[in-house]
């Protein structure tokens, strides 16, 4: 990234500030930027939308000469179309706009005609932001730059079948599941198959221990070596505003709402229930606490394994039934 870059996102930052009326800026970095959008009250009859919206964006080490990476936090379709726009725009090399700025505005940028020359307060910015490392160890450090690595170069190539916004979002995730305190505390597990982003297996190593579940696993593993239930995460380009498809591999699992295949019958996990401002982890464990109050138990005697072709075939075959019927939600009581 160039001194002008570094200049232009410093530019940014100080006209649309932490106070500004409309769009703020709340921190960036050279290859990431967040900001916040405040809304205008909204008519009586008008859809609902929060005051504000978060907005962030991914700069790719090519920039300008590839797009900047949006998403937001909304399932809106009138916001995501905007993004989408953004998305599939091409800056111009010489100078990329994302932003309007008022007429007080464009009398401030004149003043500022050439931006390698504009002065960074590096110390003062530093102060604000928090390190994307921060948290991280080195194993995880080194893994995450060799799939940003090979990502881009898959992208650039065209080799890959994701989005650029769905493998930000996914890198995103990773990265806070690595910081988090229920990774580190061996809560659940992650690890890529085959070095796939879009391709997950999770590793449930820690359930409610007055559960039956939770002695059924302690079971398990004096028969077979086993002590956690294994989950395969199945992400899709249109996330984070589509769903992941997500099946239990093993073991063989009887009620905690397991469909056949292995297959969750979770509204979550629906297009109808599903929220693009879900993390992961929070699917980990809401995954994790449906099975113990779903009375899930180990089938022991279970003498065929999950498929997937199975699993999809529930999975439709039980959204179907539900779009018919509605979703069931417990009293408050049962949790």
């Amino acid at each position: 990234m160039s001194l002008g870059h570094k200049a232009e996102l410093e530019f940014l930052a100080s006209i649309f500030h932490k106070d500004h009326e409309q769009l703020r800026i709340v921190s960036w970095h050279l290859d990431e930027l967040q900001c916040q959008f405040l809304l205008p009250p909204e008519p009586a009859g008008t859809l609902s939308l929060p005051p504000q919206l978060t907005l962030n964006c991914t700069i790719p080490e090519s920039y300008p000469s590839s797009s900047a990476i949006w998403f937001v936090d909304s399932d809106n379709p009138d916001v995501t179309s905007i993004l989408e726009s953004l998305q599939d725009s091409k800056p111009n090399s010489q100078e990329a706009t994302i932003i309007e700025v008022t007429s007080e505005e464009e009398d401030a940028a004149k003043g500022l005609e050439d931006l390698d020359h504009y002065e960074l307060k590096e110390e003062e910015r530093s102060s604000e932001k928090k390190s994307d490392d921060e948290g991280l160890e080195e194993e995880h450090l080194a893994m995450l730059r060799n799939i940003n690595k090979n990502l881009w170069k898959a992208h650039s190539s065209g080799t890959t079948s994701g989005s650029l916004l769905a493998s930000n979002r996914l890198m995103k995730e990773l990265r806070e599941i690595y910081r988090s305190q229920c990774y580190k505390s061996g809560t659940y597990s992650v690890e890529l198959i085959n070095d796939n982003l879009y391709d997950w297996h999770v590793k449930l190593k820690k359930v409610d221990p007055d559960s039956p579940l939770y002695r059924d696993l302690q079971l398990l593993k004096e028969k077979e070596g086993i002590d956690f239930i294994l989950l395969n995460f199945s992400f899709k380009d249109k996330f984070p505003f589509a769903p992941p498809f997500v099946r239990v591999e093993l073991p063989v699992l009887s009620d905690g709402y397991v469909l056949p295949g292995g297959a969750l019958c979770m509204e979550l996990l629906t297009k109808q229930g599903w929220s693009s401002a879900y993390s992961v982890e929070s699917i980990i464990m809401q995954i994790s606490a449906t099975l113990v109050k779903g009375q899930a138990r180990v089938d022991f005697k279970a003498d065929n394994q999950y498929d997937l072709k199975k699993a999809q075939r529930a999975f439709q075959r039980a959204m179907r039934e539900h779009e018919e019927i509605g979703w069931f939600t417990p009293p408050k009581e049962d949790g």
